[in-house]
């Protein structure tokens, strides 16, 4: 039976570049990437279209279907997702998809419906930008399908998922029927690296854009409202005990430290 997989993919900030290289705009209520550095796909998700390739290439009748949600810029990680083997990509942009998880979700959802005819939707664990770690979950309620969570294997078999998932103190086996979600997690292993010529033949391949009123999305409103988005500033005061011998160094420190009610 032909198979079709759904996996979703997010454009974050490269977790490479320093932290300091960040910072935040406290008025608009959002991070200001680094200068000159290009976002990258979100490691998690990049293991969810790896994990759709694995079962693609026991199956060679499945097909691999790439959504992304943001700016244009985002296309780079849907073609990033086509050189390591995806069939086809979406990408969702249009300034009404901009909100919290819950409106994202419900965007994806309703370009999943659209897309229709799938089998397994994969997404990553979490974004590695706000590490929420939700947004997959709520697609598989929007879209009414069991979800299976932390996979470190995802396998289909006998018209079900079967997913290894990972535990605190090991794993354990879940099957669930299609179509289900599944969210990825970094014990999957490393995902492909893009060859050259994938790079190339994936640069040629078009990229399917949708707006909100191509996928029929009107949002019920943000379920969550972000009310302060700032860098946390860390004051350290150092204050160096000496002391003739060691033994007085002590002692005054013992002192220093009564005076400040420590001990």
């Amino acid at each position: 039976m032909p198979l079709h997989i759904i996996a979703c993919v997010k454009q974050v900030p490269d977790p490479e570049a320093p932290a300091s290289s960040f910072r935040v705009d406290e008025a608009a209520k959002k991070v200001i990437a680094a200068a000159g550095v290009a976002p990258v796909i979100s490691q998690f998700d990049a293991l969810a279209v790896e994990a759709a390739l694995r079962i693609k290439d026991a199956a060679a009748d499945t097909k691999v279907t790439v959504v992304s949600l943001g700016p244009e810029g985002a296309r780079d990680v849907i073609k990033h997702s086509l050189a390591m083997g995806a069939d086809e990509g979406v990408l969702l942009t249009d300034g009404a998809f901009e909100g919290d998880s819950y409106t994202t979700a419900l965007a994806l959802s309703k370009a999943i419906e659209k897309i229709g005819d799938y089998n397994l939707v994969l997404c990553g664990r979490q974004a590695t930008d706000w590490d929420a770690g939700v947004v997959g979950y709520g697609i598989a309620e929007l879209l009414g399908v069991a979800s299976v969570s932390l996979a470190k294997a995802v396998t289909i078999q006998d018209g079900k998922v079967v997913v290894e998932r990972v535990l605190m103190e090991g794993y354990d086996t879940v099957e669930a029927p299609l179509p289900a979600l599944v969210t990825v997690s970094n014990e999957l292993g490393e995902p492909r690296y893009p060859k050259l010529q994938q790079i190339m033949m994936a640069a040629r391949k078009q990229v399917t854009v949708w707006g909100a009123g191509d996928i029929g999305f009107a949002s019920s409103g943000v379920r969550a409202n972000l009310e302060r988005l700032f860098q946390p500033v860390s004051e350290v005061e150092c204050e160096v005990v000496e002391g003739e011998t060691p033994d007085e160094a002590a002692q005054k420190l013992a002192q220093r430290l009564r005076d400040q009610k420590i001990i």
